[in-house]
């Protein structure tokens, strides 16, 4: 078994890394003046089993360039297995239709990480459970749950919390994490009149005087889940938390949670967090690099990936 690391979270890389006690393979990836890719493995990896670091995160277009170009050189180079390990997988919100003559770029995603010759996929939080059906290869999807209801239990008196969906597609994994910290349910129904817009319409469920935590997969501009916050402070919950696996926090995001209602936001490092977003006081970043060598242990080892849901 051997690591290959491509750019995007080298800091989560080395963590794996130490945590399997091994060394990222000595590569060099770059990019020529005029940003071309070049992907150079600089030891023997015939016959091995080859894990690919890369989360298809900003710039997104850039970083799945160096994960294909990584596989093809790893394949070029005899390999034995190709297991394409992406954190966060991007594109994943384009899972469907949406409109008339619109793309499913998930699915057009998964079809290039195969054909440049990956032969196998580890992920975490899918956007949409459906993407694992877009791939012609085995697929294992991890859940950042269990990270975030040990976090929970240690931060939180469980008597008084509310676990809140923000909307009716986060449902099963608001649920699911309800259930483990014996919480009650909450859901917030939003109207969105176009992409990147969201109002919030209505609370259902009892938040009054609660401790509410907000469960998703992703925030990206922040909109949507600030808006939440304040609705809920309006039903009167007495403070509004939130734990999300994939902090893409674009643009101006992080300023707006940091100026929102919101106690706290707890995201995972799937993603590299920027300086702004260390800075600020309301945002903490939970490790799941144990969670992702476990995984990769697992699949090396040929044992179940299954056991670390729990």
């Amino acid at each position: 078994m051997k690591l290959f690391s491509c750019n995007s979270n080298l800091a989560l890389s080395q963590e794996i890394a130490n945590h399997l006690g091994l060394k990222l393979l000595d590569v060099e990836v770059k990019k020529f003046a005029d940003h071309e890719i070049f992907v150079e493995i600089k030891e023997n990896v015939r016959g091995e089993d080859i894990f690919v670091l890369q989360s298809t995160s900003y710039p997104a277009n850039d970083n799945i360039m160096e994960l294909l170009i990584a596989i093809d050189a790893l394949r070029r180079a005899s390999a034995k297995r190709i297991t394409a390990v992406i954190p966060y997988f991007g594109y994943a919100r384009q899972d469907r239709k949406a409109a008339p003559r619109t793309p499913i770029s998930a699915k057009l995603v998964a079809n290039i990480i195969t054909s440049a010759g990956a032969d196998r996929v580890l992920t975490i939080d899918l956007h949409a459970g459906q993407i694992q059906g877009f791939f012609d290869i085995p697929l294992d999807n991890l859940y950042a749950a269990p990270v975030f209801v040990r976090h929970i239990k240690e931060n939180f008196d469980l008597q008084n919390l509310v676990v809140v969906s923000p909307d009716v597609g986060g449902l099963v994994r608001a649920r699911a994490i309800a259930n483990k910290i014996g919480a009650e349910l909450a859901i917030v129904d939003k109207r969105r009149p176009k992409a990147g817009i969201s109002e919030v319409m209505n609370i259902i469920g009892d938040v009054e005087g609660k401790n509410c935590i907000i469960v998703d997969d992703m925030v990206d501009s922040g909109g949507t889940l600030c808006k939440a916050a304040e609705a809920l402070l309006e039903k009167g919950a007495s403070s509004v938390s939130a734990y999300i696996t994939h902090g893409v926090l674009s643009e101006k995001a992080a300023d707006r949670i940091e100026a929102s209602k919101l106690k706290t936001l707890v995201i995972t490092n799937s993603i590299q967090p920027s300086k702004k977003t260390l800075s600020i006081k309301n945002i903490h970043i939970i490790n799941i690099a144990d969670l992702l060598g476990e995984a990769i242990r697992n699949i090396s080892q040929e044992k179940s990936v299954s056991t670390l849901f729990d």
